[in-house]
């Protein structure tokens, strides 16, 4: 089981060109429970949401995440040879993160996706990035946040998504996808794996995964696959019957 140095090297620098974002947006901070509901989505594409996107170029979230690159590019290296020796490995946050790939790799399909989603979000303990750095938005590499032991949204999505990429996932089954939360108003990052057609999302606030259909109070706005980053350029996220008040009860 794994890989050659060279190939996971090389996998490493691939990866990171799947993992670009662009344009300003607000401090990702964990966002309420996402709601199961009955929204009906407009799918118009084969996108997270069902909505077109349009890629990105530039900006400050662009350059941000280019920070984050250039990070994880080494962390793939420090993995690659923990991997292959992992008696010698110094680093426990990386034979911790391994740990995780391993269990993922020994499952299949939807239960891949949820031992990897489990495994993280107990691994990470939630924090502000003004509790953990005094700075009011950072993205941390995976192996920064498990040596920290916590994070916000953002760094459990990047943990999950380098993880199920490690675990074997194909690149065009999985997405960062940055939400817009119309009831709470924060932004939220989360992970959407594909299965047999349909997203799963993967949730540092909850431990089950939900289809991208059953979620509700949520719009998303920008996604990140092995392309780059785009923005999600469709409105409403769902139909005008979905967003009827609930009758009161009696």
């Amino acid at each position: 089981m794994g890989f050659s140095l060279r190939s996971r090297t090389l996998r490493a620098v691939m990866l990171g060109f799947g993992l670009a974002l662009t344009a300003p947006i607000a401090e990702l901070n964990a966002a309420s429970l996402l709601s199961p509901g009955p929204a009906t989505l407009i799918r118009q594409s084969t996108e997270p949401f069902g909505q077109r996107t349009s890629l990105l170029a530039g900006g400050g979230l662009h350059d941000k995440w280019l920070g984050v690159q250039r990070q994880l590019a080494g962390e793939m290296v420090q993995l690659a040879i923990c991997e292959g020796d992992r008696e010698g490995c110094a680093s426990q946050e990386a034979l911790r993160f391994l740990a995780i790939v391993d269990a993922g790799r020994a499952r299949d399909g939807r239960a891949r996706f949820g031992e990897i989603n489990r495994a993280i979000n107990l691994a990470i303990h939630p924090a502000s990035d003004l509790a953990a750095y005094g700075e009011p938005d950072v993205w941390a590499t995976p192996l920064a946040t498990f040596a920290r032991g916590s994070g916000d949204c953002e760094d459990y999505a990047i943990a999950k998504f380098v993880a199920l990429r490690e675990a074997g996932v194909a690149a065009d089954d999985l997405r960062i996808v940055v939400m817009h939360d119309l009831l709470g108003g924060e932004d939220h990052a989360v992970v959407a794996a594909r299965l047999a057609g349909h997203w799963l999302i993967l949730d540092n606030r909850r431990m089950a995964m939900i289809e991208d259909s059953d979620i509700r109070n949520f719009r998303p706005t920008f996604v990140i696959d092995q392309h780059g980053v785009s923005r999600y350029v469709d409105a409403p996220l769902v139909t005008e019957a979905a967003w009827r008040p609930a009758v009161p009860a009696n």
